[in-house]
């Protein structure tokens, strides 16, 4: 998994997040991995999602085929991720399409209430910052969060130093840092962005 993290403070946005891809107990850090950046770029908008290392590739796919997605999307103009409700919006009118064209297997467990995306991520931009779940789930977050196997180390350390830190950058460094201290499917080093707020 991974430790991957967003914070809002000061006017200012942060994701980060490690560099370690795993496959079991198979290990593959920065040093073996040309595309060790867990976070997507996309317009103004930065992603950081844990889960199956597809997940990034195939989003990659999406955003760099915009334009042919764009027809498909259930009267969807645009990928947007500017709100709660558009980032939504946004992963059920893109549910489909991981269906059809990328091969999504959407079936998780039998009593959930509905199928699964099978991704869950973290988004940084200009509105804030952002989670969704595999549920297709969005939440908001007013100060910070986390995902992936490090994040309640993450989410410990960001607690701590929150009240007595003014940069959100510094925050989720050591939110990431201490996931990759302490949960062995994280490591370092860590990349990050940093996004003034609109």
């Amino acid at each position: 998994m991974s430790t991957v993290v967003v914070v809002k403070k000061a006017g200012k946005v942060c994701i980060a997040a490690d560099s370690l891809t795993s496959f079991g107990d198979l290990k593959l850090n920065y040093e073996y991995d040309a595309a060790f950046d867990k976070i997507l770029h996309f317009e103004k908008n930065y992603l950081g999602i844990v889960g199956s290392a597809a997940h990034q590739l195939v989003l990659e796919s999406v955003f760099a085929n915009n334009k042919t997605i764009k027809k498909k999307l259930d009267k969807t103009p645009k990928i947007d991720f500017s709100s709660r409700f558009a980032i939504f919006e946004t992963f059920r009118a893109l549910h489909p399409v991981l269906k059809e064209n990328y091969f999504l297997n959407a079936k998780d467990e039998d009593d959930d209430p509905y199928e699964s995306t099978q991704l869950d991520a973290l988004i940084a931009n200009p509105f804030g910052i952002f989670g969704i779940h595999s549920l297709r789930e969005v939440t908001e977050y007013k100060k910070f969060w986390a995902i992936g196997s490090g994040a309640e180390y993450a989410l410990g350390a960001m607690f701590a130093l929150f009240d007595k830190s003014t940069s959100a950058e510094e925050i989720a460094h050591v939110g990431v840092a201490a996931g990759a201290e302490f949960n062995n499917a994280s490591s370092m080093p860590l990349t990050s962005y940093v996004i003034p707020l609109l």
